[in-house]
């Protein structure tokens, strides 16, 4: 039983100075990692609807999206707006981010939000009709004032009488105004 106890207090010990140089390493690492981008910007670019849900008039299309993002203080949560649209219908798409630094001048985030598409039954590049959004995309710096994005989209039951989701991949140019 002592050199059973013995052991235990010799393991833990032993696992004590091993996390606690791991741990100071991961901080340390941490705080030299570069910091992403605070950019709130406004953009445009290309958007590709590439679902279908099985109905007439919900077929994959192509349009435009602009997009912006405001960052919301020294959070890592902005506020974002998507316009996505083609020949049919525009879907509308406020949205919550969060932002997460993964490299210097470059996020990826993740978003939640709604799409309130203009007119249900028409397709737009997120399905024809409104509903839950969520996403995921980049973000990136690229030159003085001027970024790039990128983005998925999945639009949950987004299509009528359907219980298919819609995806539409996005990217663009941005410009950052603060």
């Amino acid at each position: 039983m002592k050199n059973i106890l013995k052991s235990l207090v010799t393991i833990s010990a032993l696992s004590s100075v091993i996390m606690t140089a791991l741990i100071v390493n991961v901080g340390q690492a941490a705080a030299e990692t570069k910091q992403g981008t605070d950019a709130s910007y406004v953009g445009a670019g290309i958007s590709a609807g590439v679902t279908n849900g099985g109905q007439n008039n919900d077929a994959a299309n192509f349009g435009g999206n602009l997009t912006g993002r405001v960052k919301l203080g020294n959070t890592p949560f902005s506020a974002r707006g998507n316009v996505l649209w083609n020949d049919d219908t525009t879907a509308i798409i406020p949205e919550v981010s969060v932002d997460v630094p993964i490299a210097n001048r470059t996020n990826a985030f993740v978003t939640g939000g709604y799409s309130f598409v203009e007119n249900n039954g028409s397709p737009s590049p997120l399905g024809n009709r409104d509903a839950v959004v969520i996403g995921a995309g980049v973000e990136s710096e690229v030159a003085n004032n001027f970024l790039v994005y990128t983005n998925a989209k999945v639009g949950l039951r987004a299509y009528e009488n359907s219980p298919a989701s819609a995806v539409s991949i996005n990217g663009g140019i941005g410009y950052r105004f603060r």
